[in-house]
C-alpha cells in the first residue's frame, strides 16, 4: 500500500468493495472526505449513506449494486454489530412472501441508519439484544417474520412453509431451546411442529 495515494488505493480495490470514511485512519478525516467525494463526482464510487461508499461493479448497462444483504453484512462487520432481517425482509428471506420489498428493514445491535441503494431504501433499526439471543439462524428470523404478519394472518400455506423450515433445521436441541424463547402466541403455533 505504501507510496500509493489514497485515491489510487481506493481505485485499485475490487469492484463491489465498500468503504467507510473511517477506513483510512492514517489520513486526515477531511482529506479522506474530499477524496471520497471527488471519486463520487467522477463516477468511480457511489455514496450509499453518510460516510459509506461503494465501488460498484460496472457492466455495459452501468453500475451494478451488490445485494442489500451483502452491504448490510459489511456494515455490521465494520460496526462489530449483529443484524437481523425484519418485517417483509424477514418474510422474504424465509420464502413466506414473494413480495419484493422496496424498503428493506433490519434490526441491528449497531447504530441506526438509513441507506439508499439506487431505488431501494434500507432501514437499520437499533434493537435490544434479546432479539439476537437465539442459537439457530431460523428462529430469530421466524420471530421477526411472524411479528410482521400478525397471528390473525397465518394461513395454511404459511404453516406448511414453516413446517418445511423447521424440518430442515439440523440442530434439534438448539431449535427446541429457541422455540421456548419465542413469544407465547408463536410458541403455540411452532411447538407442535417440533414433534411432527
Amino acid at each position: 500500500m505504501r507510496g500509493k495515494t489514497l485515491s489510487q488505493q481506493i481505485l485499485s480495490a475490487n469492484d463491489g468493495s465498500i468503504f467507510f470514511r473511517t477506513d483510512f485512519p492514517q489520513y486526515h478525516p477531511e482529506s479522506v472526505g474530499r477524496t471520497l467525494s471527488g471519486l463520487v463526482e467522477e463516477g468511480a464510487l457511489v455514496r450509499i449513506a453518510s460516510g459509506v461508499y461503494l465501488k460498484p461493479k460496472q457492466s455495459k448497462y452501468g453500475a451494478i449494486m451488490p445485494s442489500v444483504d451483502k452491504i448490510v453484512q459489511a456494515i455490521a462487520e465494520r460496526d462489530k454489530a449483529q443484524v437481523l432481517p425484519s418485517g417483509v425482509t424477514a418474510l422474504n428471506a424465509l420464502g413466506l412472501s414473494t413480495q419484493v420489498p422496496m424498503t428493506h428493514s433490519f434490526l441491528t445491535t449497531g447504530s441506526a441508519r438509513t441507506l439508499y441503494l439506487g431505488d431501494r431504501k434500507v432501514i437499520l433499526k437499533r434493537a435490544v439484544p434479546r432479539n439476537f439471543a437465539y442459537s439457530t439462524q431460523l428462529i430469530p428470523l421466524l420471530v421477526q417474520a411472524l411479528k410482521s404478519l400478525g397471528e390473525q394472518n397465518i394461513d395454511e400455506e404459511i404453516l406448511s412453509r414453516m413446517r418445511e423450515l423447521i424440518n430442515q433445521e439440523k440442530e434439534v436441541r438448539a431449535l427446541a431451546e429457541d422455540v421456548a424463547m419465542m413469544p407465547a402466541w408463536m410458541q403455540r403455533i411452532v411447538k407442535p411442529m417440533l414433534n411432527e
